[in-house]
């Protein structure tokens, strides 16, 4: 089979495309054709190096997949499959703590970790919701336990999380405040049913938050940025507010511990794939039903074919570490 693989870690040049042994799956696995895939900044850290894991070698890069069951190892004592060949299937946590990724004409994936893809819902759609959909249900609802009725702001309204975080809050019923840095991103949020869409380069964003929340402060703050402005946000933030934070490995901000204590607020941390197969499937069953209804739409930036996994990661590292503004959605690889 063709496969995007690195013999060792590097920069994105040190992807090879070529041809690898079909994975045989085994007990409790299923075989899937892949259909889709999709780029996430945590594949770029794994591949360079930056997150330390077991890699199997060669390793096939990749988190996320869309595709088809297409073979099933024969039921041991009384396993059964929760799938069945032809079945459609997505998911994503592959590609990590030793688990060979997803970049592949086809992917050995233990059933755990995968999810009937919804009728109508097509294989890039999913591919583009796996990784970040996920990462937000985790943060907004797990973690921050969040109600109808409820202030949102999130950063970055049109990224891969954050395009998630805003249609997911407003599934529930929550209002929305995001940020967004051009009038075309400001449309595609306002689409979405954002309530309060602000551009970060031009509003004063203390004051207009200020203004939407009428002094009763952000009940859910859902930190998307590298590098957070503590200051700001808890100072931001309602009695009792509920803090999410799930990127900027490097980062050490400054940190307002009396003012944080004082309205009671609380703070969530987190990695996706730290989460158990448990708690990925609840978020599944809530995505497969948004996808269903159509009020979860993945934004997807560009579509490369799978021979060009280097140029995609080349681009998503310009864009997340860069800062090139050259992208806004998901990408998303074809074999």
């Amino acid at each position: 089979m063709k496969a995007a693989f690195i013999e060792t870690t590097g920069d994105p040049s040190a992807i090879h495309y070529g041809d690898l042994p079909q994975p045989t799956p085994q007990s409790g696995e299923v075989l899937v054709r892949v259909g889709s895939v999709a780029v996430n900044p945590i594949d770029l850290y794994i591949r360079a190096g930056m997150v330390p894991m077991t890699l199997p070698k060669p390793f096939v890069v990749g988190c996320d997949l869309a595709g088809t069951v297409e073979k099933i190892p024969e039921a041991t004592g009384n396993l059964r499959s929760r799938f069945a060949v032809g079945d459609r299937v997505w998911g994503s946590n592959q590609g990590l703590l030793g688990r060979q990724g997803t970049f592949a004409e086809y992917a050995a994936v233990a059933e755990e970790w995968l999810y009937p893809t919804p009728e109508g819902v097509d294989d890039k759609t999913a591919a583009a919701v796996a990784l970040v959909g996920i990462t937000a249900h985790l943060g907004l609802f797990r973690d921050a336990r969040l109600q109808a009725g409820e202030i949102v702001y999130v950063n970055g309204g049109t990224g891969g999380v954050g395009s998630m975080v805003v249609q997911m809050a407003k599934a529930v019923g929550a209002r929305v405040i995001t940020t967004v840095g051009s009038a075309d991103k400001a449309k595609l949020c306002q689409q979405w049913g954002a309530d309060c869409v602000l551009n970060y380069k031009t509003d004063d964003i203390p004051a207009r938050v200020r203004e939407f929340a009428r002094g009763q402060g952000v009940n859910v703050w859902y930190e998307t940025q590298r590098e957070p402005d503590f200051l700001r946000t808890v100072d931001l933030m309602a009695q009792r507010g509920r803090i999410i934070v799930m990127a900027g490995r490097q980062a050490q901000p400054l940190f307002p511990v009396g003012p944080f204590y004082v309205k009671g607020l609380s703070l969530h941390g987190f990695a996706m794939f730290n989460a158990t197969s448990t708690e990925q499937r609840r978020c599944a069953e809530d995505i497969n039903r948004w996808l269903k209804s159509g009020q979860l739409k993945p934004l997807i930036g560009r579509v490369f074919p799978m021979s060009q996994a280097a140029a995609a990661h080349q681009l998503l590292e310009e864009n997340t570490l860069g800062k090139a503004g050259t992208l806004h959605g998901k990408i998303v690889l074809t074999p």
